[in-house]
């Protein structure tokens, strides 16, 4: 892996896991704001704890050495519930700003995993 390529991943990884963290934190003490949010896009509330707890394993998961096969299902939750999201905000008519959050967090989720190292790889490249 070149050093150009490790920075990339890093950054990616570092704000993506930021993202998921704070918006998780944020889920599982159903603060105000999400859970209107959440009202909003009418799914039940008690979805806010399990995606917030979800996304804190999936951190963890994308963060510590090893484990490969745990990686790509962390990625993939992370892909599926930002799409989730961003669809989400376009079913119920909200603008392309509401879908900002989910968008960047998808972007990073791609470039985090497109630039992991071959020891987070499943198959080494």
């Amino acid at each position: 892996m070149t050093k150009r390529n490790k920075i990339i991943y890093w950054i990616a990884t570092i704000w993506l896991s930021l993202g998921m963290v704070s918006s998780g934190i944020v889920q599982i003490i159903h603060l105000k704001e999400e859970v209107d949010l959440m009202t909003h896009l009418g799914y039940p509330l008690y979805f806010l704890t399990i995606i917030g707890v979800w996304k804190m394993l999936g951190v963890i998961a994308v963060l510590v050495p090893k484990f490969p096969l745990i990686k790509e299902w962390a990625y993939a939750g992370f892909f599926i519930a930002m799409t989730g999201a961003m669809i989400s905000h376009i079913a119920v008519g909200d603008g392309l700003k509401e879908s900002f959050g989910p968008v960047l967090l998808i972007v990073l989720t791609v470039v985090s995993w497109y630039f992991r190292p071959a020891d987070r790889r499943l198959i080494p490249a």
